[in-house]
């Protein structure tokens, strides 16, 4: 063996040892992972290319919000370890010097004491310990710093800065003098002190300053707090002396200076707190949105109540675009924008501001342009978006080079901001604070809300993959404006089969009064499907119940790792199929067998096709993948694609899987514990379960914005309507997201006939009914030899593509559905799924 191959031989069993000591023992805090990497100088970009991972996982690792696994792990290790040889904590554990005589300690985290006759200070220090000598060290910006304990000395040192500073022991009665009191300036947190006279400057939830039984027996002066910041959870003086406190230094000048924000502490509570949740995600500044409860007060994230200005709506925007609000939410993307302010206004804010609580217009849902607020704006020289004054009314200024980019969202509850059958019943009603927590978890884990769940998850798209970029121009050396690749860059007109009626394309094709047939239209919808009730086999009328299982995510689950075109169709004739293409095809399925107790895969109503018709990819693939030769006559194909949902189904998987989490319903627990903690999990914690409906409709919403229709009395078929002016209007992509969710459940039904002679009696998008001898699920889902779920079929769990119990009805009962024409699928829950949003 050469010298060469033995050393590579070693390293790599070097870096096997080391992947599985990282394996077994914790990385650095998330805190310091990022600490380590911005002294290094650093991007997230620069660790993700090394890692060979995307940029939100390394943000993920360094939030806290998931951890590395091997291999990473302990390539991640590594990095982090030589990090912190290159760039360590100043004094971490600094040992005492060799020399016997101490120097001053910067910095120092969890120092040692110093020697005997030396003192020296100590500069911000975090758990400094105590002197084991009489003689003071003065500790400057302290952080948990105790005070030596008095020993009769004429005078104690002084904690500088001091945050969480603990008061030193008290003395006994002997000797009876007192000695001088400690100051403690800019203290963060400090507990009462054992003197009467000690100062608190800067202080921050001090707390009270009682003096000991012994040393006094008459009131004193109280303790001067000098500049308490924000006077957080101050603790009051006890003594019956007022504290003196100085005037604050000058603010900048304006009409009503606001009070800071304080953090909210309930008294008397509405009902029983919920069982304490999962924090959310770590935000920026206060928060991304803010709650108004007409009080002059707005509920932000963590409790926090920020005064707010009243007197009309421009100032309101103003306060909510500067520093007293500190409303931020962040790019999700390197190239993306940070997002704008949400202020949610509840019906008593709406009042005050001088909004109606209802609209007029109850057709077109905005103020009438000569309403006194849109007056007010315009006169302030804000602007409205082109769909005005409504329930989401989006207020801004064009970006200029000195104020850049001024944007506010707004929320009007009493006009139906928040859609009962996404956030659930009765969520505009809840008390600002609570709607600020729950609207602060959505928007920390998904986006923060632009309008309806449809309209954020559509958002949410372009702000996971940006369409353009800043770049140089190698030429002019100026930046411009350049595509991102694998995003959607700009509108595109869809293939003719792929566009709904009124698109000009299909006006231009055909008369107003056609109807399209399969041969000239894409079909590819989600299922709705019962089977004839005279196919029901004897064993089947033998069984007691009828059960219903849904598919977790069942759209979400299809949009990942799935291949959509991203730019223009072209059109092809006789094409070779290919599986890998996205685009739609000209294809006759309809002699191929057919079972009658399955839907058919290639259609939404079940039933075999009966000619030459038009599918996405992933419906012809299928056909391919069940053994069937392909033969398509025609095809608009997308040479230009890519997984442009993949980062769009993480965030969404993500949320739902915390979301859940905080339910009480996690990955780790076996099919009989889900489904007990399933028929419960809303009961858990009502702000979560109406977060959950929320991400569960943004997903559906979501998907069917990419096809969205014209809306409007006004609208004239063949006429192009605004929708499709924007990249993300793409019927094509929703075409392929469905296709692969009706495959998707085509294949796990086709799996439960042939292996344990199982069919549905009913399909309805991602739930399927089928007759069990027993009212659970693991009544009906058949297992292996060894006792475990059929491999390819149904799965109960939580992941997004796995199941959960939709429902349980009596047989008579799904027999009657079926015999009447009704879909048992929809009604399985006792009401109308579909009606109900799910």
């Amino acid at each position: 063996m050469s010298e060469t191959n033995e050393q590579a031989t070693l390293f790599a069993a070097v870096d096997a040892l080391l992947e599985e000591a990282a394996a077994q023992d914790g990385l650095p805090d998330p805190d310091e992972r990022k600490r380590l990497r911005e002294a290094a100088g650093l991007s997230q970009d620069q660790i993700a290319r090394a890692l060979s991972v995307r940029r939100e996982t390394v943000t993920s690792w360094e939030t806290g919000r998931t951890a590395p696994r091997p291999p990473k792990r302990a390539a991640y290790a590594r990095l982090l370890e030589g990090l912190a040889t290159l760039h360590p904590i100043n004094g971490d554990n600094t040992p005492p010097s060799p020399t016997g005589r101490p120097e001053p300690t910067v910095n120092a985290v969890n120092p040692p004491p110093s020697p005997p006759g030396h003192p020296e200070p100590t500069v911000n220090a975090v758990n400094a310990p105590p002197s084991p000598t009489g003689q003071a060290e003065p500790t400057v910006n302290g952080v948990n710093a105790p005070t030596p304990s008095p020993t009769g000395q004429a005078l104690q040192p002084h904690t500088v800065n001091a945050v969480n500073a603990t008061s030193p022991p008290l003395p006994t009665p002997h000797p009876p003098t007192t000695p001088d009191p400690v100051d403690t300036v800019n203290a963060v947190n400090a507990p009462e002190a054992p003197t009467p006279t000690a100062k608190a400057i800067n202080a921050v939830n001090a707390d009270t300053s009682p003096a000991p039984a012994h040393a006094h027996t008459e009131p004193l002066p109280a303790s001067p707090t000098v500049n308490a910041v924000n006077g957080v959870n101050a603790f009051a003086d006890p003594t019956p002396a007022p504290a003196p406190t100085p005037a604050p230094a000058p603010a900048p000048a304006r009409a009503t200076p606001l009070p800071p924000p304080t953090r909210q502490t309930p008294t008397t509570p509405r009902k029983p707190s919920p069982p304490k949740r999962r924090p959310p995600l770590a935000i920026d500044g206060n928060g991304p949105l803010a709650v108004l409860d007409g009080t002059g007060h707005a509920h932000a994230a963590g409790g926090v109540l920020l005064p707010h200005p009243t007197s009309d709506l421009p100032a309101l925007i103003t306060w909510a675009l500067g520093p007293d609000a500190d409303l931020r939410a962040p790019r999700l993307h390197r190239n993306g924008k940070d997002g704008d302010p949400l202020l949610v206004l509840t019906a008593p804010a709406a009042e005050r501001l001088g909004l109606p609580l209802t609209l007029e217009d109850r057709r077109a849902l905005r103020l009438p342009d000569n309403h006194p607020v849109i007056k007010q704006l315009t006169k302030a020289k804000w602007q409205l978006t082109r769909r005005g004054f409504g329930p989401w009314p989006r207020i801004y200024r064009p970006a200029s080079p000195t104020s850049g980019r001024q944007c506010v969202q707004l929320a009007v509850l009493p006009w139906g901001a928040l859609d009962a059958r996404a956030w659930g019943e009765d969520t505009a009603e809840l008390p600002a604070p609570e709607l600020a927590e729950l609207l602060t978890a959505y928007a920390t884990r998904l986006l923060t809300p632009r309008g309806s769940t449809a309209v954020t998850g559509l958002e949410l798209m372009t702000a996971l993959r940006p369409p353009t970029r800043a770049a140089r121009n190698p030429d002019t050396n100026a930046w411009e404006s350049a595509p991102v690749a694998g995003s959607l860059t700009r509108p595109v007109d869809p293939a003719p089969p792929e566009a709904p009626d009124e698109h000009p394309v299909v006006a231009a094709l055909y008369p107003r009064s056609h109807q399209r047939t399969p041969d000239q239209v894409l079909d590819e919808e989600a299922y709705d499907w019962i089977r004839d009730p005279e196919l029901l086999t004897d064993a089947e009328c033998a069984a007691t119940h009828a059960v219903g299982l849904d598919v977790n995510m069942a759209f979400a689950a299809a949009a990942n790792r799935l291949t959509v075109g991203l730019g223009p169709a072209t059109h092809t004739t006789d094409p070779r199929f290919d599986p890998k293409t996205p685009g739609c095809w000209l294809a006759d399925l309809s002699s191929l067998p057919h079972d009658p107790r399955l839907p058919s895969p290639f259609t939404p109503h079940g039933k075999p096709p009966t000619g030459p018709a038009w599918y996405a990819t992933p419906t012809l693939a299928y056909a391919q993948e069940l053994g069937h030769e392909v033969r398509p006559t025609e095809a608009w194909l997308r040479p230009d694609h890519g997984p442009y949902l993949d980062a769009w189904y993480t965030r969404l998987r993500d949320a739902y899987m915390a979301t859940m989490a905080d339910l009480g319903v996690t990955s780790s627990l076996t099919e009989s514990e889900f489904l007990r903690a399933m028929a419960t999990h809303k009961q858990h914690d009502p702000l979560a379960a109406s977060v959950l409906s929320a991400i569960k409709a943004t997903v559906k919403g979501g998907i069917g914005k990419l096809r969205e229709r014209p809306q409007g009395a006004g609208y004239r078929p063949g006429e192009p309507w605004p929708a499709l002016e924007r990249p993300t209007w793409r019927p094509d992509i929703r075409a392929a997201v469905i296709s692969t969710a009706r495959v998707n459940m085509h294949r796990k039904m086709l799996k439960l006939s042939t292996a344990a002679g199982l069919h549905p009696i009913a399909v309805l998008s991602d739930c399927a009914v089928y007759l069990s001898p027993g009212p659970s699920p693991l009544d009906l889902l058949p297992r292996t030899p060894d006792g475990k779920p059929l491999p390819g079929g149904f799965r109960l769990g939580v992941s997004p593509g796995m199941v959960k119990h939709e429902g349980t009805q009596p047989l008579l009962w799904a027999v009657q559905m079926l015999d009447e024409g009704l879909n048992p699928a929809r009604h399985i829950k006792g009401h109308d799924a579909a009606a109900d949003g799910e």
